[in-house]
């Protein structure tokens, strides 16, 4: 069964017989072709008894037509794309279309309702839980991803220097990455000092400072799945306060990688790691969410955090990343990726986390 014919199935069992998929991902997803169609409009157009369209920009139609096995219809600038969309499609009075609610800008919302005489329902649920249990081939490409991304941090290790900025160390680990072929799958962050008590601080030119931690968060992009790790190291001689919040950061996040298994709830991870450091005085500076989903988005559903009792099923891959963030005093984070199994999670990246000292 097609990716395609399993959302189709899910959407003829609450009587929706056809979708338009928005987000570009989710079209690679069902049909493994991907193109950033930037301001442009690209859609899968979806039926329960008519075969799919794939509209999108002429300039893309070629490569598409390669990839997919059904239709694929182009548009240039000049045309008017919602007049074009109307005239291909075989149907457009169905009772209700599903819609990806969290992909649609209003600009597009406002062009489907000129094509659609149709109530519009949420598509984004659906596809969400499709794409939430990751087959063993997405797994295995996630491993790889994984290992780059370690490959990646070594990089920026080896870099670590006294007369050198975040942006410096920045630059020579996406070098050499792309130099392998590689993109990052998100803006590396290389946080020194105090920055890196921002749990979204901004690299900067900013040298690297020393008898501090040093914050490494980065990701690859391989074979269409994403990696994200976050790594804290000692540059120097950090005073044992320093020491002591990162060990109870590290705490935390061995204490919720060994909760996890089948069965336990989001809420219950998170508060596996969120009660090892409330218990020690500190939850009020470790202020977002346990974890997130990934895959061929590096963030995904489902949210690991306080108040979503979904289920833990084998195949969910997600991060666990604890953070403590003490402004003016010091910033930590430790974060794998990794595959809930039948027993327990198996993490992407194997970068050492004893406090590394450089």
């Amino acid at each position: 069964m097609t990716k395609i014919t399993q959302l189709l199935k899910k959407l003829n069992e609450e009587q929706v017989y056809a979708a338009v998929v928005s987000d570009p991902v989710s079209i690679n997803y069902l049909t493994g072709y991907y193109s950033d169609p930037h301001e442009r409009y690209m859609f899968l157009f979806l039926f329960a008894e008519k075969e799919p369209v794939l509209f999108l920009p002429a300039l893309d139609a070629a490569r598409a037509e390669a990839t997919v096995s059904f239709p694929v219809v182009g548009y240039v600038d000049s045309e008017n794309p919602w007049e074009k969309i109307k005239a291909i499609l075989p149907k457009t009075d169905y009772p209700q279309v599903a819609i990806e609610f969290d992909n649609l800008n209003v600009t597009k919302l406002r062009g489907l309702e000129t094509v659609f005489s149709s109530q519009f329902v949420n598509l984004t649920p659906t596809i969400n839980r499709l794409r939430l249990i990751k087959s063993a081939d997405e797994i295995e490409k996630m491993h790889a991803a994984g290992l780059l991304a370690d490959k990646a941090v070594q990089i920026g290790f080896d870099n670590i220097s006294l007369d050198k900025t975040e942006t410096d160390i920045i630059a020579t680990i996406e070098y050499e990455m792309r130099r392998l072929g590689y993109g990052m799958s998100f803006e590396t962050m290389v946080l020194t000092g105090d920055n890196a008590a921002n749990p979204h601080g901004i690299p900067a030119d900013n040298r690297i400072e020393n008898n501090a931690l040093l914050l490494f968060d980065l990701g690859i992009a391989a074979n269409g799945y994403m990696s994200d790790m976050t790594r804290t190291v000692a540059v120097g001689q950090p005073d044992q306060f320093k020491k002591d919040i990162y060990q109870l950061c590290l705490e935390a996040q061995l204490a919720a990688q060994d909760f996890i298994k089948p069965g336990v709830t989001a809420s219950e991870v998170d508060a596996a790691a969120r009660s090892v450091i409330e218990k020690a005085g500190y939850g009020e500076y470790f202020n977002h969410r346990l974890g997130h989903g990934i895959g061929m988005d590096v963030h995904e559903f489902p949210s690991i955090m306080a108040g979503n009792d979904l289920v833990i099923e084998e195949g969910m891959c997600f991060s666990v990343e604890p953070g403590i963030y003490i402004p003016g005093q010091v910033g930590v984070r430790i974060e794998d990726c990794g595959v809930v199994t039948k027993t327990g999670f198996e993490v992407f990246t194997h970068t050492s986390k004893d406090l590394l000292y450089y």
